[in-house]
């Protein structure tokens, strides 16, 4: 199958990270993302948000948006990566026409 165009929507949990800073944690899941077979196209970092609502105890998160070419079946790889992983708090990903 051929590559298609993704963007993905990751919340970061920065609370609980003491003397990591958020440019290694947004390069740390980039490299998740990449060794499930995707490669990055560009990776737009929003910034802090609060919540409207405390969600598992957090008030706010770091968002950031992916985005990248990948095979259809790798989503769920990287979905199921990164759902291990501590310090992503939400994820969303979406096919780009």
């Amino acid at each position: 199958m051929s590559s298609r165009k993704y963007e993905g929507l990751i919340v970061l949990n920065t609370k609980a990270t003491e003397g990591t800073s958020v440019d290694e944690l947004v390069n740390a899941v980039g490299k998740e993302i990449e060794a499930e077979g995707a490669k990055l196209d560009e990776v737009q970092q929003i910034g802090r948000r609060k919540f409207a609502y405390n969600s598992r105890h957090l008030e706010s998160g770091h968002y950031v948006n992916f985005f990248f070419k990948a095979e259809p079946a790798a989503i769920d790889r990287i979905q199921a990566k990164l759902k291990l992983n501590g310090n992503v708090h939400l994820q969303h990903f979406q096919r780009v026409a």
